[in-house]
């Protein structure tokens, strides 16, 4: 089957639908934004795609603001779950938590927006504070549980910091904090356990402690938990950026069950470099966990630039590579599926890359990908979680200086060889 590939074209603004509907006629549109699409000259594919929503969500109330924005999941009323940090704002982003402005506030730490992107839901740090459990140092990955209860992780290694836009914030100047990907060995690492809480933000339990962790081998505690997902009654955590595994966990007791590292051997916490596709562990982070319908895990080595696949048990099957010649971040960050029963199209949210790549899952070959470096809607500064709806829809959200949510709007299945015609990828518009 012959491929070709359509180079060197230049994508314009996702929202450019919406903005036109507006009103607002034509716009000046970011000629960096290059991407790839690829179609099958023989036996044309269907794909699905997407238009960004610029105005989803709607803006919060009391001039809160989103910081790194780390965590998402829907419910099962497609409600939308968001986790972010708020000390991550920069000093001029809080003035009116100092009472220096009107803008702006951090935003809690958990919101819920209803489908059409109304807050309904929120709460926090500050809300558990004093309360006999740990809460993380450095928010990190959400998860809607079978139950409606919410799991989150954190992947600091650093201890509590000041109120988040507080004076002591920013007087304060502790001693470098570790680096982001703070694997190798097993000295103190506070974010050593998962909180479970109720939609309303009443604390529930949690596996682990704060600075307990021994290291991948621990069957007491995690360490720097980056993502958690479940499938039949055990939870998958992506363990992570402190260790190098994915461990198991079931959900009723919170007990420990097996763990794993690459190819499905022992973890081992020895120092490695980044950028290997081949190498024998994990590196940090291990970001993903993502369990499918048909009974895989498919894990995000994370700055090894590959996904791993697994039987739930841990047997490893095969290994995909992402964008091999990524640095900084690296290429696979978050995996979603398509909601049909066969979860035939794989969504693989990438950071450094700036795009969502859409694969056939089965084949594991890329279709396109949409997105592009910007702040326009439809472009990305690290995209960082990705979930799909019942309907289909895309959410995503962006880390660093991001600092926000997108909804992408699925909008049927077209020949891929058509949506090229169309000038219409993802969100984005194609310039031929």
């Amino acid at each position: 089957m012959r491929s070709f590939k359509l180079s060197r074209k230049l994508l314009i603004g996702a929202g450019l639908a919406g903005l036109l509907t507006a009103g607002l006629g034509p716009v000046a549109l970011n000629q960096n934004w290059i991407g790839d699409a690829r179609a099958q000259a023989a036996g044309d594919v269907m794909v699905p795609w997407f238009e960004a929503d610029p105005y989803w969500p709607k803006p919060l109330p009391n001039h809160w603001i989103l910081a790194m924005t780390i965590g998402l999941d829907v419910d099962k009323k497609d409600n939308v779950w968001v986790f972010h940090r708020p000390q991550t704002l920069e000093q001029k982003e809080s003035y009116a938590t100092r009472k220096e402005a009107d803008c702006c506030i951090a935003a809690p730490d958990v919101l819920q927006f209803d489908p059409a992107g109304n807050l309904i839901r929120h709460w926090g740090r500050a809300e558990n504070r004093g309360k006999g459990h740990d809460w993380p140092s450095s928010n990190h990955g959400l998860t809607v549980g079978p139950d409606g209860n919410i799991w989150l992780g954190g992947n600091g290694a650093y201890q509590p910091r000041p109120d988040p836009g507080s004076a002591a914030q920013f007087a304060d100047t502790p001693a470098a904090p570790p680096p982001l990907y703070a694997g190798g060995g097993v000295g103190k690492y506070h974010d050593s356990f998962i909180v479970k809480f109720t939609p309303d933000g009443k604390y529930l339990g949690q596996i682990g402690k704060a600075n307990a962790s021994k290291g991948s081998l621990d069957t007491q505690n995690v360490r720097g938990v980056a993502q958690i997902r479940f499938k039949d009654n055990e939870m998958f955590l992506a363990d992570g950026y402190g260790n190098k595994r994915v461990s198991v966990w079931d959900a009723t007791t919170l007990k420990f069950k097996r763990m794993w590292g690459a190819y499905g051997k022992k973890p081992d916490d020895t120092p490695i470099p980044h950028y290997d596709v081949n190498s024998p562990q994990f590196g940090n982070p291990m970001h993903c966990a993502q369990p499918s319908n048909d009974g895989l895990i498919y894990a995000c080595d994370r700055t090894n630039n590959r996904i791993q696949v697994f039987k739930t048990d841990g047997t490893y099957l095969r290994q995909h590579i992402v964008k091999p010649n990524t640095r900084g971040d690296g290429a696979p960050w978050e995996i979603a599926f398509s909601r049909d029963p066969q979860q035939k199209f794989m969504y693989i949210s990438d950071g450094a890359n700036a795009v969502v790549h859409v694969y056939d899952r089965a084949s594991m070959k890329e279709l396109y990908w949409f997105g592009g470096g910007g702040r326009q809607p439809g472009q990305f500064y690290a995209v960082h979680s990705i979930v799909t709806n019942t309907k289909g829809d895309i959410y995503t959200t962006e880390t660093y200086r991001g600092q926000r949510v997108q909804k992408f709007t699925y909008k049927g299945m077209i020949k891929l060889s058509d949506l090229i015609k169309k000038g219409v990828v993802g969100g984005s518009r194609i310039n031929p």
